[in-house]
C-alpha cells in the first residue's frame, strides 16, 4: 500500500459507501489542512472528540508526573495499538472463513491453490497482530498511559457465508479497492520518498476478499485449477483479490513501522518499534511471494463473472519484465536518501508524508475497509494519527 495522500473522508455513517474516489480524497484533504492548522497553532486538542480530549490530558498529566514515557512515545505507541486493533479484525475475518480452521471450505481450497500453506500462514498472520495490539496496549497501561480501545465501532456486519462468526466488525471485506501500486513500487530503482509515483499494476476496486454468501458461492463446490463454472470462478477471483489485499496491507505497516521507529525517543520505545515492524516486514515478504500465483500459469486468466475483473498473467506480453516479474519477490535496490548515492534495497516509502500515520490512516480508509464507519470512528482514528505524526524524537 503506497501510504501517499489520504484519499480519503471523514464521512458520516449514512454516506459512506456512496463517495466517490474525488469526493473522498477532498473530504479528506479538508480534514487534513484543519488538523495540520490547528496542530500549527498548538491547539490541535481543540478538533478532537470529547473522549479523546480526555485520553489525551489524562496521558499528558501521567507523563509529566512518571516521566515514564514521553507525550510524542505515548502517541506514536497508542496510533499503532489502534493500527494493529483494526488489522485483528480484518484478520480474524480472514481466519474465521480460510484459516487453518476455517469454515468455508471452497474458500479455504481456493487460497490453497496460490498455496498449500495459505491457511496456516493466513492464521499465523492473525496471532501475530493480535498479540501486537495486546502487547502495545499493555505496555501503555505499565507505563501509566492510557490503551486504545475501539470496541464502540464494532458495528459493521459480517459477511453471511458460512464459516463468519455473525458480530459486529471494525472493518469489512466485502467491498475492497486495493492499491496494486506496490508490487511496481518494489521493482523499481526509484522511491516514492524522493518524487516517484506509480500506477496500479492491476486495478481491484470493489471487489470482495472473502465470500459474502452462500448463493453467490456455495461453500462445498470444488476448486479445480483452473476453475470452470461461473460460481468457481468467482471464489477464485475473491481469493485472488485476498492474496493481493494481505501483501498491501502488510507492506503498508512495513512503511508505518518504518516511519514511526524515527519519532522514537526512548530506546525501550524504539526497541519495540523496530521489533514488531520487522515482523510486518517479514509477513509481506511471504505475501509477496504467494500473490505471484494469482498472476501466474495456472490460475492466471480468472475472471470474476460479477465484476468482470480479471487476473492477467504478468508473466506474458503485454506484461512481463522485472517490473511484473511473478518470482521476483526480493525488493529491488532504489534510490535511498539522495540521488547522489548509491541504490540500496531499503522499506520505502519511508518519510511522515508518505507512510506516516494520517497516510496510514488515509490508505486504508481508501482501501474501503472502514465502509459504514460512524463519523466518531474517523474523528477518533485521526486524531491519534495526528498526534502520532507530530511526535518528534527528543534528544
Amino acid at each position: 500500500m503506497h501510504f501517499e495522500d489520504p484519499v480519503s473522508t471523514v464521512p458520516s455513517e449514512a454516506s459512506t459507501s456512496s463517495l466517490s474516489g474525488a469526493d473522498l480524497e477532498a473530504r479528506w484533504q479538508r480534514v487534513v489542512r484543519r488538523r495540520s492548522f490547528l496542530r500549527g497553532l498548538g491547539v490541535a486538542s481543540a478538533a478532537l472528540p470529547i473522549g479523546v480530549m480526555a485520553t489525551t490530558t489524562a496521558v499528558s498529566a501521567e507523563e509529566g508526573e512518571s516521566g515514564s514515557l514521553s507525550r510524542g512515545d505515548a502517541a506514536i505507541l497508542r496510533f499503532l495499538a489502534a493500527a494493529e486493533l483494526i488489522e485483528t479484525d480484518l484478520w480474524q475475518q480472514y481466519t474465521e472463513l480460510g484459516g487453518v480452521d476455517g469454515g468455508n471450505a471452497a474458500y479455504v481450497a481456493a487460497l490453497e491453490n496460490l498455496d498449500e500453506d495459505m491457511p496456516q500462514y493466513i492464521s499465523d498472520n492473525t496471532d501475530d497482530e493480535l498479540t501486537h495490539a495486546q502487547f502495545l496496549n499493555a505496555y501503555l497501561k505499565s507505563k501509566g498511559a492510557q490503551p486504545v480501545n475501539l470496541d464502540r465501532f464494532r458495528t459493521l456486519p459480517s459477511s453471511k457465508a458460512t464459516g463468519a462468526r455473525q458480530v459486529g466488525r471494525l472493518t469489512t471485506l466485502q467491498r475492497l479497492n486495493v492499491d496494486t501500486s506496490w508490487y511496481l513500487r518494489y521493482r523499481s530503482t526509484e522511491n516514492p520518498d524522493l518524487g516517484a509515483a506509480f500506477g496500479q499494476a492491476i486495478t481491484i476496486h470493489n471487489q470482495p476478499a472473502i465470500p459474502i454468501s452462500d448463493t453467490d458461492t456455495p461453500p462445498g463446490q470444488d476448486q479445480p485449477v483452473p476453475p470452470t463454472t461461473p460460481q468457481q470462478r468467482r471464489m477464485q477471483a475473491i481469493a485472488n483479490t485476498a492474496g493481493f489485499h494481505f501483501a498491501m496491507i502488510e507492506q503498508g505497516g512495513s512503511s508505518l513501522y518504518t516511519t514511526m521507529a524515527q519519532k522514537a525517543s526512548s530506546l525501550e520505545v524504539l526497541r519495540i518499534v523496530v521489533s514488531i515492524g520487522g515482523v510486518e516486514v517479514n509477513h509481506f515478504a511471504i505475501w509477496h511471494d504467494k500473490v505471484g500465483n494469482c498472476v501466474a500459469q495456472p490460475l492466471a486468466g480468472v475472471t470474476d463473472p460479477v465484476t468482470g475483473l480479471t487476473f492477467p498473467d504478468f508473466n506474458a506480453p503485454p506484461f512481463g519484465g522485472e517490473s511484473f516479474q511473478t518470482n521476483l519477490i526480493m525488493p529491488e535496490p532504489c534510490d535511498f536518501i539522495s540521488e547522489s548515492l548509491p541504490e540500496c534495497s531499503v522499506i520505502r516509502p519511508s518519510t511522515t508524508k508518505l507512510a506516516g500515520a494520517v497516510a496510514a490512516v488515509g490508505a486504508l480508509t481508501a482501501n474501503g475497509l472502514f465502509q459504514g464507519q460512524s463519523h466518531e470512528f474517523f474523528e477518533t482514528v485521526m486524531a491519534l494519527a495526528v498526534a502520532a505524526d507530530a511526535a518528534r524524537r527528543q534528544l
